[in-house]
């Protein structure tokens, strides 16, 4: 057997640069690259070994690892999970920044190699730099952290483990069911201990994803449902996306006459001009989508894990007349609901599904009932979304004004706060790949660096950040790797002063307004200081401006537009305003005991929403 002779980071980087994927026909790399921010727990091994790979597999610097992790997440979910990138940091602080990212990939299943720097497996010169002691177990560190936020973890404290170990890491990121972070810790000391690896280990290996066919039975079961549905309604989730079946559900759908609405992470899934698509579904869903999940018999979920805000916390469409149908390559999520499990891959489920129902379609008065609902939302999305000429306009407002702006060839890049909702409701899709908002884990400050991944995945298309001036200021440093990489965004910064819908949640609760608005938190007397957001953009590099108004800000996206660099426009919102038409129940609790008159009566609200969700 014919070896060679590697450090373990060598041999790491070394086989994942060869690496490879096929998609649609093509191989391409698996690996676009690994960010990287080195410290002393990484730079000696990880950082010599990847300067030798630069042409096979690049490194990037970044500003945060929190924020570099997200953006390699953002690179997969941009490219359907079938390309992906790793991220490597110091021991100590920087593995711990990466938690947060870690967490996020784990909830909204999305495969990102973590490769953080750990203590030394010899622990000879222990407690080192950063070095976090367990008392009573010294093989602790603060990377058993990732534990529960990986699907795959391992603490290579041997060369030789990389053998067995790398394979199950980057099968666990491309498996359909259980993908999400896989973390290989990496003790300082191991990274440069020299071992005589196989040859054939680093042959170049060509991935294909897998696909899983449904169970016999559970076919028959789904297709006897919904043989005997009269008013079906389809729930696209992003297992739509990530199994290629966007236009497989549009047909399959058109054919059937079956409106489809859409959870955050599946929207975009059916162009907006669709004729079956109504729109987003659940606590920030249209009028019309939620209407006809009341009134459906039949409800095939497809690719989605129907958390609450898809359901309203369980109430929206949980009654006992109703059949509900999970198509999900996950038998975890398929079992939700009490649902009858169709466990199997989208593309196959859909095909086989219109294969076996013959000339099956919904009924003539659920499909007209479809598209007068369809128009009548259409009408309420153009007048909230309207320019109403107001010094300080609302979020819908703003959306409008990037909507319109928006060609076919733009992403639109959004996380945590009231946006997501406000695009969830309002956002008109051209189509896959024209939506990439994180609201699965809901991390605020993903915006900017998940609109760097994006950008990297998809270097052609114009990519819009949308973002709140609290997550902006959370993490915005990412702003100037994406300048360094030459990577542009068009960055719009909403100023409503505060953590605006957190805020609009707290008086819906019937609270005060208390430390979100920074009016409404404690300051020096003269308050709170007034962010130049154009500024400090400017002083990391991008272009920037900041405007007054609608008007102002769709000329300002003109000018974004025709920009070579990362562009960022900041203007003045409105805190207070949402939009109020359509959605649905949230369980937000309320407490049974206040002094306030405003809770108690919030409290009772609550009790008596309660009463219509399913146990």
């Amino acid at each position: 057997m014919s070896t060679i002779r590697l450090t373990m980071a060598q041999a790491l980087v070394k086989y994942l640069a060869a690496q490879r994927i096929e998609i649609d026909g093509q191989e391409v790399a698996l690996f676009e690259g690994v960010f990287a921010i080195f410290g002393h727990g990484n730079v000696a091994g990880m950082g010599e070994a990847l300067y030798h790979v630069q042409d096979t597999l690049p490194t990037f610097r970044a500003h945060n690892e929190q924020s570099m992790a997200h953006a390699a997440i953002a690179f997969a979910k941009a490219n359907g999970r079938q390309r992906l990138m790793a991220a490597t940091s110091s021991i100590g602080p920087g593995a711990t920044n990466m938690i947060t990212a870690a967490a996020l990939a784990h909830a909204n299943r999305l495969p990102i190699l973590l490769l953080p720097g750990d203590t030394f497996a010899t622990r000879e010169p222990d407690p080192v730099l950063q070095q976090v002691e367990h008392f009573g177990d010294p093989t602790i560190s603060v990377n058993d952290c990732f534990r529960p936020v990986s699907r795959y973890f391992d603490r290579i404290n041997r060369p030789e483990q990389l053998l067995t170990s790398l394979p199950q890491a980057i099968a666990t990121l491309l498996d359909p069911e259980h993908c999400g972070p896989a973390t290989l810790a990496l003790p300082q000391d191991v990274q440069t201990f020299a071992y005589d690896y196989p040859e054939a280990f680093f042959a170049p290996k060509v991935h294909r994803i897998r696909r899983s066919p449904p169970d016999a039975y559970e076919l028959r079961q789904a297709i006897a449902a919904l043989q005997q549905a009269k008013r079906p309604l389809i729930i696209a989730g992003g297992g739509v996306h990530y199994a290629a079946a966007c236009d497989a559900l549009a047909e399959f759908a058109k054919a059937r006459g079956i409106p489809v609405a859409e959870t955050q992470a599946g929207k975009g899934a059916l162009a907006d001009s669709h004729p079956c698509a109504v729109g987003a579904i659940g606590v920030t869903g249209s009028a019309a989508a939620n209407q006809l999940a009341e009134q459906a018999d039949v409800i095939l979920a497809v690719g989605t894990r129907l958390q609450d805000f898809t359901t309203g916390s369980r109430a929206l469409f949980e009654g006992s007349d109703k059949t509900l149908i999970s198509l999900n390559v996950g038998r975890f999520d398929s079992l939700k609901h009490q649902a009858l499990p169709l466990s199997c891959d989208a593309l196959i489920g859909l095909g086989q599904l219109d294969a076996a129902l013959g000339e099956w379609r919904g009924g003539d008065e659920w499909r007209e009932q479809t598209g007068t609902l369809k128009r009548e939302w259409a009408k309420i999305v153009h007048n909230v979304t309207a320019d109403q000429g107001l010094a300080l306009p609302t979020d819908a407002q703003v959306i409008g004004a990037v909507n319109r702006q928006a060609g076919n060839d733009t992403t639109v890049v959004c996380a945590a706060g009231g946006l997501p909702g406000e695009l969830h409701k309002l956002w008109q899709c051209s189509g896959p790949g024209s939506y990439h908002v994180e609201y699965g884990f809901s991390c605020m400050g993903y915006e900017i660096a998940g609109g760097l991944g994006v950008k990297m995945a998809k270097p052609d298309n114009e990519v819009v950040v949308m973002v709140g001036d609290g997550s902006y200021l959370m993490h915005n440093s990412e702003l100037a790797t994406s300048v360094m990489l030459g990577h542009k965004l068009i960055v719009v910064v909403l100023d409503n002063r505060g953590y605006g819908c957190i805020n609009r949640l707290q008086q819906a609760t019937g609270g005060a307004g208390f430390n979100n608005l920074l009016e409404d938190c404690r300051a020096v007397e003269s308050g709170a200081p007034k962010t130049d957001f154009a500024a400090h953009a400017k002083s990391l590099g991008c272009e920037s401006e900041s405007v007054s108004g609608i008007a102002g800000l769709e000329q300002a996206l003109v000018r974004a537009r025709s920009a070579t660099s990362t562009y960022v426009i900041a203007l003045d919102t409105d805190p207070l305003p949402s939009t109020q038409e359509g959605g649905a129940w949230w369980e937000v609790a309320v407490p049974e005991v206040s002094e306030r008159e405003a809770v108690n009566k919030a409290y009772q609200g609550y009790r008596e929403a309660k009463q219509r969700q399913a146990r």
